[in-house]
């Protein structure tokens, strides 16, 4: 198994391709839905489905475009259910009033934390809210990485100051959650460049309390 990291839109929020020698799986495709098939197409992979670390509109841009083309289901956190389809939650509305994001509903709503396996690649869910109260991250053991959102960066944290946000939350997720990790475990953020748990336990400012 290996992840293909395409920093997408006008945030450059990371998408990821989690693929193997014929098929993937796709999370977070926040935009510039032409950049996601061409990769497919190039790689010969067959998307599996569309999973979402949250549904802020960087994350979201993409959905409709992708999950049409390849007819491939879309998962979401039940506590951001209404998010995709309103722009007010969502923060396309704040950020980009005359260019909103709504796509249609989810396929299917994640409730609670748990193994996720779609064919040959299984994930462990964990609920991290704070940047959002629907926020997941998707822990794979055996490949020993986990996919943050944007709970978890590198050397710093997700923003809480949007609506569902909140501080305190944020770090007890990423304290009692991530950084329970293996130290060795790579960390794929919602923006930037990779990490490690490790790195992030001696060097990330807002975890030093």
């Amino acid at each position: 198994m290996r992840v293909e990291q395409l920093a997408l839109g006008a945030l450059q929020t990371n998408c990821y391709i989690i693929y193997n020698q014929d098929k993937c799986i796709i999370v977070d495709p926040g935009g510039d839905a032409g950049k996601i098939i061409d990769w497919i197409s190039q790689n010969q992979s067959q998307p599996l489905v569309i999973l979402l670390t949250h549904a802020h509109f960087d994350h979201i841009g993409a959905v409709d475009e992708i999950r049409m083309k390849y007819e491939v289901p879309v998962y979401v956190h039940q506590n951001e259910a209404e998010w995709l389809l309103n722009p007010s939650l969502n923060g396309s509305q704040l950020f980009f009033p005359n260019s909103v994001v709504r796509t249609k509903q989810a396929d299917h709503f994640i409730m609670g934390e748990g193994d996720f396996q779609m064919d040959e690649f299984t994930f462990r869910i964990f609920e991290t809210p704070g940047h959002s109260p629907g926020s997941i991250s998707f822990y794979n053991e055996e490949f020993q990485f986990v996919i943050a959102g944007d709970a978890l960066f590198n050397g710093s944290i997700g923003r809480t100051d949007l609506p569902g946000g909140d501080y305190e939350t944020l770090i007890k997720s990423i304290k009692t959650k991530l950084l329970t990790l293996p130290e060795e475990t790579i960390v794929f953020p919602g923006h930037g460049p990779r990490t490690t748990i490790k790195r992030e336990k001696l060097v990330n400012p807002f975890l030093q309390s």
